[in-house]
């Protein structure tokens, strides 16, 4: 089998010849991506395009500004070089008042750090969303070239967030929790005003470029221990579904994307009809053993996980053979697992480390991952 037909055979819970290997965010098969771009890592990108399954993250260009809107609004920059990282704190003007945030971006680390929220009230939120809306337009100018490099060595995955995580997102994590249990009735209506702009915005992705698989993030905003699975189903479930009921009307697959403690709303997420699931974390990170996940939600979804990165960066070789043993003991039987990292290393240079476990995990994998 190629690659791609590896791929969507595993997501659609058909036959293959082996379980695909994926090694997430690491994406052998875009050149436009930082780590086919950075030295210390070429040598790693090589083995990675040669031996595992590419499942290409790449998004549609888009005129979104903020809010989900592509109204223009005045944003004042100001940036201050530090020793080691640059820090820009950022004025939104919106029609009912200023909102400001800040955010660095460290020297040898591919992330932004975000350090203020735009908002930190209620009123804050109202304020940024009286920027009105104006529905997002996507170009796919970009396809040609990605659909090329990728082949048949992989699939195009494309990112969509839901409205719950988008809220959330608003506030610093600890306020939004105390936002959504104190004021929830202004939670909700938040919740459901970013929806209806996301179906909007979604669709006309859809209409514009419609890829293989699209991976849904945010539901772990609404995962215990943060808040209860009462919350998940009411904030969650709904628009879950209607996100993916969108995306598979347009002949698109979709991949819930959810770290952390999934097992108590386990059921809620296989109720959405999605395809699949990420990263499927185990104890302590997560709070169900892959092997009983498979048991739940085998011939329902497929598991891509859950090897954890920090293993891959910290722990001796004979330790990663075991982990990946043990997954494939959990998840491979009768199909529908990708085995895969639960994220992937944003540091420069590459440790030499973390270099010899990825190849230790994908030799593994191939050896113990045929059918």
């Amino acid at each position: 089998m190629t690659s791609r037909e590896r791929l969507l055979s595993a997501i659609k819970l058909k036959k293959t010849d082996r379980v695909p290997v994926s090694t997430y965010e690491l994406v052998g098969y875009n050149s436009r991506s930082f780590e086919n771009k950075e030295p210390s890592y070429k040598n790693l990108m090589d083995y990675i395009r040669e031996k595992t399954d590419c499942v290409c993250m790449w998004d549609l260009n888009s005129n979104v500004r903020t809010a989900q809107s592509s109204y223009v609004v005045q944003i004042d920059c100001r940036q201050i070089q530090n020793e080691n990282y640059i820090e820009r704190h950022l004025t939104l003007r919106t029609p009912e008042g200023d909102l400001t945030s800040a955010h660095r971006v460290y020297d040898h680390l591919y992330t932004t750090w975000q350090t203020e929220r735009w908002c930190k009230t209620t009123a804050d939120v109202d304020k940024m969303l009286s920027i009105p809306f104006e529905a997002v337009q996507y170009d796919d100018s970009d396809y040609k070239r990605i659909r090329n490099e990728v082949g048949d060595r992989g699939i195009i995955m494309s990112g969509a967030a839901d409205p719950a995580y988008l809220a959330m997102e608003l506030m610093e994590f600890g306020e939004s929790t105390v936002w959504a249990t104190t004021e929830t009735d202004h939670f909700a209506k938040t919740v459901e005003k970013i929806h209806r702009r996301n179906m909007v915005n979604l669709e006309n992705m859809l209409k514009c470029r419609t890829v293989d698989l699209y991976r849904i993030c945010g539901p772990e905003y609404l995962t215990p221990p943060y808040l209860p699975p009462s919350y998940f189903k009411r904030f969650v479930t709904p628009y879950l579904k209607e996100m993916v009921g969108m995306i598979h009307q347009y002949g698109g697959l979709v991949r819930i994307h959810s770290h952390g403690k999934i097992n108590k709303v386990l059921d809620e997420i296989l109720s959405c009809g999605a395809d699949a699931l990420d990263p499927c974390e185990g104890p302590p990170d997560g709070d169900i053993a892959l092997s009983d996940l498979k048991e739940r939600a085998g011939g329902r979804m497929c598991l891509f996980g859950n090897i954890q990165l920090k293993m891959l960066e910290h722990a001796g070789a004979d330790e990663i053979r075991e982990i990946v043993r043990s997954c494939m003991n959990g998840a491979k039987e009768g199909g529908g697992y990708v085995i895969m990292p639960t994220a992937a290393p944003i540091n420069v240079p590459l440790s030499q480390k973390t270099e010899e476990n990825y190849r230790v995990f994908i030799d593994t994998a191939l050896e113990y991952g045929e059918y």
